[in-house]
């Protein structure tokens, strides 16, 4: 840990160094704005206010030199770029995953190092995933969504391998392994700029932590470390002009030549700092990010809708959904409501479907009872109950904590057994006879894995039950 807070210390005055500021009275300096805070439940660090922040007020300057992008590197690099020409079928995004390889690869040479040492050693994106996390999510389209990822993960390496070759990297970084990092490290922590479509690394501003859109977080400071030249109290922000025509998030700005965050909303002093990425499910979450909310409002089950329910409407697919809360979406009850109708009075009745208005309690209590038939139905057909789950979920935190892989007593059987095939698979994994497992801080990466596969299963389940609870109501209002 000691080692880890002189590494923050040390990137933390590179940044200042190089001109990232929260301050708009000097151009190089850090701690007037923000600090660097620890936050047990968002899972490690993140930034908080070190003073109440108002809405849209200009928060953390990130200057354009200091963005890690293909231009960057290729400018400080011109082996690298001469090397790039010869590999134009290359996406954005497998280029800047090269680009964070071949610093790596320079390793206190690169003039990004201080911000590398700082970025994770691992992560839990879904390209990451075994085959027996993968089999954890339970949820067909979840599991679809992980092997997709993991595929595309070959796919990219295989495709870049000639050119990471011609760049003589050294053989770490030349494998499988190290391209899923490098690859999870630009999915989760790149941001958006106007020239290119893979994005740039930005060191600081990528220590913002997830606000789903909408969603306030009450987070306050577990532990802190200050940034550097933080003692100006006079300086009240960057720039307090004008907070109305203000982005509330961040992006990159001409202007300033610089990436430029700003306030989400008003922020108390020691509360936590969040940015919006934008609008995703937990899967979506999951996939690209590494983890999920417990409370998502962006959250969606999708119910399988036969062929005859679908020709009778003409709603996307991606809007016939079930809601976080359980309330099925506005298009879905309206594309059941059409379908529970007689083909010879559709037409007459679509102008009150289309509105959100039930047309009868008949057709009402059709739509419910499919809602409620089907979502039963999905419930059986998965591998264990919730009550399982949370069961499961609550022996890998004593797990957890023991650091031993010992099955808990009174775990349900169906628990166990998950238990055991996750044994058996760390084993298989590392080449060992049965019982016998690696040290563990290679089995806590796995469990880690594991326990977010439980627990989005776990929302995905509970996200049916409600909606079960939801038309169950509805159904005994109009029907009482």
């Amino acid at each position: 840990m000691e080692e880890q807070e002189l590494n923050l210390e040390s990137f933390l005055k590179w940044a200042t160094s190089i001109g990232v500021t929260d301050s708009h009275l000097h151009s190089s300096s850090l701690g007037h704005s923000l600090c660097v805070s620890y936050f047990p439940q968002f899972g490690g660090r993140g930034l908080a206010a070190v003073r109440d922040l108002k809405k849209g007020e200009l928060i953390l300057r990130v200057p354009k030199s200091a963005l890690m992008t293909r231009d960057s590197v290729s400018e400080k690099d011109r082996n690298f770029a001469l090397a790039l020409l010869a590999h134009p079928s290359l996406s954005s995004t497998q280029v800047l995953t090269v680009c964070l390889l071949a610093e790596m690869n320079k390793g206190r040479k690169s003039a990004w190092y201080p911000y590398l040492v700082q970025l994770p050693r691992s992560y839990d994106t879904l390209s990451s995933f075994g085959p027996f996390e993968t089999k954890a999510l339970q949820v067909d389209e979840a599991i679809w969504l992980a092997e997709k990822a993991i595929s595309k993960a070959d796919l990219d390496w295989r495709g870049a391998h000639a050119l990471l070759q011609q760049l003589n990297l050294k053989p770490r970084f030349l494998t499988f392994k190290a391209w899923l990092w490098s690859s999870a490290t630009i999915s989760s922590r790149t941001l958006h700029v106007p020239w290119d479509d893979a994005g740039c690394l930005c060191p600081v501003g990528d220590l913002f932590n997830y606000a789903a859109p909408g969603e306030e977080s009450e987070a306050s400071v577990d532990d802190t470390v200050s940034f550097q030249n933080g003692d100006n109290a006079d300086d009240q922000s960057l720039d307090t002009e004008h907070f109305s025509d203000r982005l509330t998030d961040g992006g990159y700005e001409e202007a300033f030549s610089a990436y430029c965050f700003y306030a989400k909303k008003n922020y108390r002093k020691n509360e936590q700092v969040l940015l919006s990425y934008g609008t995703y499910t937990n899967l979506e979450l999951l996939e690209h990010y590494g983890f999920l909310l417990n409370e998502n409002p962006n959250d969606k089950v999708f119910l399988p809708l036969r062929h005859d329910i679908n020709a009778c409407h003409s709603w996307p697919t991606d809007s016939l959904y079930i809601q976080h809360e359980g309330r099925p979406s506005f298009a879905l009850l309206c594309a059941l409501r059409l379908w529970a109708t007689p083909l010879n009075q559709r037409k007459s009745v679509t102008c009150t479907a289309f509105s959100g208005s039930q047309i009868s309690s008949e057709n009402e209590k059709k739509v419910m009872n499919w809602i409620i038939s089907n979502c039963h139905a999905i419930l059986r057909n998965l591998p264990s109950k919730i009550e399982d789950d949370r069961l499961l979920l609550d022996a890998i935190d004593k797990v957890q904590q023991v650091e031993s892989l010992e099955i808990p007593n009174n775990l349900p059987s169906v628990a166990v057994m998950e238990f055991r095939k996750f044994t058996e698979s760390m084993a298989l994994q590392n080449g060992e006879s049965a019982g016998m497992v690696p040290g563990w801080m290679k089995v806590k990466r796995k469990v880690d894995k594991w326990k977010l596969g439980i627990q989005w299963r776990v929302r995905y389940k509970q996200t049916i039950i409600d909606c079960i609870s939801f038309c169950s109501q509805d159904y005994s209002h109009h029907f009482p």
